[in-house]
């Protein structure tokens, strides 16, 4: 059995004489075991993923670098498990939140991209959560400037390193990772080649709006917050400026960001004259839970980025 470093307690019997424990590590999306206490024994009861047994996986390398301010950026690099690990078609993946963070574990979204061929990068750029408020800065959104110029100097790290081509950088991002992406394109656009955002915010003053029928509306808008930032800090107030294909999907029963967010940027960009591809799944939320549309869009996104890319 690999080595699962990366351990879970996941539940308990009632009198908690029994554990239900899940073991995984960065290329192993892990395996659940019961522990007996009475008996000492553990005992493997489930795979988590079974079609990936077998199959050779990424690893998942901590890494630094180094910012336009000079600070240090901590970041998770996924290369190919096998071929070349040098000239690669590369992809930053910024981490959704953006008060969120990426860990070393298994990331099934890094693995597949991996496992065709490209590099990524996912960066914890400031404005992620767990390294302190300096870090945390006002948030993702508000602080937008620096986090976004955190996500493509992890670009540019890539290529300085020799581990992308200049010619074959790609952006993928989900929910606040795809706003980073499609903003990241329009702030700095010849560094990305192309852009995929999976249920994007695209712009904020609409999402400020799309909580107002909630319970969290204050403290929503109180974490948007108001002024300038809300048009210059949008990719949709932007579309003009972005010259990358970019291809987006999103879940019509998103409740966390609607799918009016990606409609809106989708008409930006055709009315700026732009390639874009808006593909929109029925009766999914946010994080887009059904097996078939997940394997649908990561076979759309490769076939992309491969396009995109000239793969």
């Amino acid at each position: 059995m690999p080595q699962l470093p990366l351990i879970n307690f996941v539940d308990a019997s009632a009198d908690e004489s029994k554990l239900l424990i899940h073991a995984s590590s960065d290329n192993d999306p892990g395996r659940y075991f019961v522990y007996d206490k009475a008996k000492r024994q553990l005992n493997e009861i489930m795979v988590t993923r079974p079609q990936l047994e077998g199959l050779k996986l990424a690893r998942v390398k901590p890494v630094n670098y180094r910012a336009s301010d000079g600070t240090m950026v901590p970041a998770y690099l996924t290369l190919p498990p096998e071929g070349p690990q040098k000239g690669l078609p590369a992809i930053v993946m910024p981490h959704g939140g953006p008060s969120a963070r990426d860990e070393w574990q298994f990331d099934w979204l890094a693995q597949y991209y991996a496992s065709r061929g490209y590099a990524v990068l996912q960066p914890n750029y400031r404005g992620s959560s767990g390294y302190g408020d300096a870090w945390f800065q006002k948030n993702g959104f508000q602080s937008w400037k620096t986090a976004i110029g955190d996500v493509a100097d992890a670009g540019r790290w890539l290529i300085s390193e020799g581990i992308a081509s200049a010619d074959r950088m790609a952006i993928v991002g989900w929910s606040y990772g795809g706003y980073a992406a499609l903003q990241s394109a329009a702030v700095d656009p010849p560094l990305f080649k192309a852009v995929v955002a999976i249920a994007p915010v695209t712009d904020l003053q609409l999402l400020k709006e799309e909580t107002r029928n909630w319970a969290n509306h204050l403290l929503a808008a109180k974490f948007i917050g108001s002024g300038p930032h809300l048009r210059e800090g949008s990719p949709a107030h932007n579309a003009a400026r972005i010259t990358a294909p970019v291809l987006m999907f999103h879940g019509d029963f998103d409740r966390n960001v609607g799918a009016t967010q990606a409609r809106r940027m989708e008409g930006r960009l055709r009315d700026a004259g732009k390639k874009v591809e808006l593909v929109v799944y029925p009766r999914l939320d946010h994080a887009l839970e059904d097996s078939q549309a997940r394997a649908d869009m990561l076979r759309r996104s490769d076939m992309f980025l491969r396009s995109a890319l000239k793969m």
